[in-house]
């Protein structure tokens, strides 16, 4: 493989990805468990909201899935996998509506921190659609955070 991007790049770029692969499809499933588990007085506006976000996810994962085989890489695809490589705990139980916001803020800034700790291996590497599928990638979990935390302000 000659795109420009030496294998150990390539391979530093992947494993990059594929936790940042992992930290999507944890805070998807998360996120689609509670619009399914929501409850109280904002049950709409919520289960209409992780709607939203889950679905949009649905799709980040596959993008994110395909830049690593791009790169000449597998990318993960089991739970094992993902619970090896997720900055993302698991919710325990059924958490009350706020703490389920939390959570989801709480997902999606490590998300943020995640994709920014890749950016100086595909900076160094010129991999300009890394670099972009990072920052787009970024601009929603940073935008999906203010919203959320915007709901705990009293």
């Amino acid at each position: 493989m000659d795109i420009g991007i030496n294998e150990q790049d390539r391979q530093d770029i992947a494993h990059g990805l594929s936790r940042l692969l992992a930290d999507s499809y944890t805070l998807y499933l998360k996120t689609h468990n509670f619009h399914w588990n929501v409850t109280g007085p904002m049950f709409n506006t919520l289960h209409l909201m992780f709607e939203a976000q889950y679905n949009e996810m649905a799709l980040a994962v596959d993008l994110v899935a395909e830049r690593i085989r791009a790169l000449g890489h597998y990318a993960p695809g089991s739970y094992a996998d993902y619970a090896r490589l997720t900055s993302i705990p698991e919710a325990n139980g059924v958490p009350k509506a706020d703490d389920m916001i939390r959570q989801l803020v709480e997902g999606h800034e490590t998300l943020c921190r995640t994709a920014r700790g890749i950016f100086a291996v595909v900076e160094k590497a010129g991999d300009e659609p890394t670099a972009d599928l990072l920052t787009q990638r970024l601009q929603v979990h940073e935008k999906t955070a203010w919203m959320l935390r915007s709901l705990l302000e009293k």
